[in-house]
């Protein structure tokens, strides 16, 4: 699929364009075949958007990039829904942390259509009224909030819960939206869970650690948080954010997800923010990944621990 006056994708592969995405397919009729794509994809080199599609890494990630991959392994008639759907509007909500792996391709196709090639989920009936279903750059998909209801009644309590406030996040609709909308899906699979969630989604956590972070604090029947406290200097300037806390007992927890928490410089910095909280009288608790998730987890023990220390500090402090 040669395109005239772009820049090819490497010598191995002439005929690719370096801005655009496109399948294995389509590689293997270039003369790159999938031998090529692992290697390539392995050395950086390509990124992988979807199962069978691939882009140049140096290509920025997008709605509109996410919707040109769809384009090409999704039927016209199909409805993109569930993960996919969250997805497409850059919301991740795979559970057990695995936030940054690609998701199963989930739509519901029209009656009679039942084909879909393979990857794709196809999934069944689903009652989808006009209203639920909306054309994003090209492709049919269900809108934000009916994404949010679907997924938070579908999937488990951590993705659930996530997928709640990323799509908040988006600031398509509005918790008073959600809450209404739940009345329509009386009798539904799931809908006691969604019930239960969406009271406390909130579109201010900035990750799907910070929100099952959340859920754990809740489920330890800490005093509900406050998410995205700030913390000014002496001056009043604005210094720090923390993920989610009580301010009336100076309690902070926050999630160091391996993105952003990972390098030396950024556990120095951390460390530097966490010994300034902790000189103002700060009790701080700091859960990783492995905290977080499965059944022996300890942070419901991290936080009731930490809720002791800080009502304890208060106490003496009184």
């Amino acid at each position: 699929m040669e395109i005239s006056g772009e820049r090819p994708l490497g010598p191995a592969a002439p005929r690719l364009s370096a801005t655009d995405v496109f399948t294995t397919q389509q590689a293997a009729a270039a003369g790159v075949g999938r031998h090529l794509l692992t290697r390539l994809t392995g050395e950086g080199s390509l990124r992988r958007v979807l199962k069978g599609v691939y882009v140049d890494a140096a290509v920025p990630d997008s709605i509109e990039l996410r919707a040109k991959a769809l384009s090409l392994v999704v039927p016209p008639t199909a409805v993109v829904t569930d993960r996919t759907a969250a997805w497409l509007r850059g919301v991740s909500v795979l559970a057990a942390g695995d936030h940054l792996a690609i998701p199963p391709i989930s739509v519901v196709l029209p009656p009679g259509n039942t084909r879909v090639r393979a990857g794709i989920a196809a999934g069944g009936i689903r009652m989808l009224a006009p209203g639920d279903i909306e054309t994003l750059h090209g492709i049919r998909v269900t809108t934000a909030l009916r994404t949010a209801i679907d997924l938070g009644r579908l999937t488990p309590p951590d993705s659930a819960i996530a997928a709640l406030d990323g799509l908040l996040r988006t600031a398509e609709f509005s918790q008073q939206q959600l809450l209404q909308e739940i009345r329509r899906f009386k009798g539904f699979r799931g809908v006691r869970q969604l019930r239960s969630l969406a009271p406390i989604a909130d579109g201010s956590a900035e990750s799907l650690g910070e929100s099952v972070l959340r859920l754990r604090w809740i489920d330890a029947a800490l005093p509900r948080p406050e998410l995205q406290i700030p913390f000014f200097d002496e001056v009043g300037r604005l210094r720090y954010r923390g993920d989610l806390g009580c301010s009336a007992i100076r309690l902070l927890a926050e999630y160091d997800g391996e993105e952003f928490h990972s390098t030396a410089e950024q556990r120095r910095h951390d460390e530097r923010r966490r010994t300034w909280l902790r000189s103002r009288g700060w009790v701080v608790v700091v859960v990783r990944k492995e905290h977080l998730y499965g059944p022996r987890s300890p942070v419901r023990s991290m936080l009731r621990t930490a809720l002791a220390q800080a009502r304890s500090r208060l106490t003496a402090t009184g």
